[in-house]
């Protein structure tokens, strides 16, 4: 049957049968608020991320009750390292007073039910801004940084962190951190893997966030990140992750890698989280400051659309207003 019979714009004609139809539905408990913690008093804005602040473990805690206000599931931590505490072994990333570490075990005390993600990875840790430990040619070498890793996530778990999320891309890690949980007693904490994370242009606002981009300089990460052509690959980096032991993994970043999602979905059906990382941020904040686009409408397209292909979770910095919106709604 065809038209006049079939008018599909029937179904669209009201509001109440546009909800009735509606096939994806964004709520705040698809939100994870991304949070930048520094050493410093108080809150310093990131220019090339605007509405975007640092702010220490005292404002951090503001934050968090925000958050949890709103309803939002997590905090995931990064950390802004004092340039003194870089090395080229990266040893302060697992010191049991480190930042990371003070910053979980303020946010469990306070908040214990809100979710607490923390990154593991060395490049805000490193002299070279590289995401592990190198060889005199400056390759990033394998198993020296992945034992570097285990270290740090087990100062995390021992902290009070409910999900690690090694993002450094190296091999075997995994396995690494879930067996040394194993042995450590940390049965309960999870792994988040950022199991598809590509050597993508869109992090640079997230380098200025953290201050690995001087240190990275002309730098790439281009031997352990994955190539934004590959497709197939993304399937065989998430097969072995969760061979391994990890309990979620993640595609980043989110918008250009859409396609990744839902092929990650359809074939593995595992909690599926996306990265909708700062170089998207800033595009739309840039875009919004000068009138371009609508804030709100934009905002949540952007998100839906990463739900709806396929998305569990969707670690934004837009959450906390989009948590807001959606309360409104």
């Amino acid at each position: 049957m065809t038209y006049p019979f079939v008018r599909p714009r029937r179904m669209r004609r009201d509001e109440f049968s546009r909800r009735l139809m509606r096939e994806h539905v964004l709520t705040t408990d698809d939100l994870i608020y991304p949070v930048f913690v520094h050493e410093l008093k108080g809150r310093a804005a990131v220019a090339s991320m605007p509405g975007v602040e640092r702010v220490s473990i005292d404002e951090l805690l503001r934050v968090a009750e925000q958050a949890h206000t709103l309803r939002i599931p997590a905090l995931a931590l990064f950390p802004v390292t004092a340039p003194e505490a870089k090395s080229l072994t990266a040893e302060a990333s697992w010191y049991d007073d480190g930042l990371v570490q003070r910053a979980v075990r303020a946010l469990k005390e306070r908040f214990p039910e809100l979710g607490v993600i923390t990154d593991v990875a060395l490049d805000p840790y490193t002299s070279h801004g590289q995401d592990g430990l190198i060889d005199d040619s400056g390759y990033v070498v394998n198993d020296d940084t992945v034992e570097a890793l285990v270290k740090q996530a087990l100062s995390h778990a021992r902290a009070g962190a409910d999900i690690v999320a090694p993002s450094d891309m190296m091999d075997g890690r995994i396995g690494a951190i879930r067996g040394a949980f194993e042995m450590d007693g940390h049965l309960h904490t999870r792994i988040l893997a950022y199991s598809a994370k590509y050597a993508s242009s869109f992090y640079g606002p997230f380098r200025d966030a953290v201050g690995s981009a001087g240190a990275l300089g002309k730098g790439n990460k281009f031997t352990y990140q994955m190539d934004p052509a590959n497709s197939d690959e993304a399937l065989r980096e998430v097969a072995l992750d969760l061979d391994e032991g990890a309990d979620m993994v993640m595609v980043k970043p989110g918008l250009p890698y859409l396609d990744i999602v839902r092929r990650v979905k359809d074939e593995f059906g595992v909690p599926t989280f996306v990265y909708q990382v700062s170089g998207e941020y800033a595009m739309l904040r840039a875009a919004i400051a000068n009138g371009w686009l609508d804030e709100r409408g934009c905002v949540l397209e952007a998100l839906t659309s990463i739900k709806r292909a396929g998305a569990d979770g969707v670690l934004t910095y837009f959450a906390l207003d989009a948590a807001r919106w959606l309360r409104e709604a």
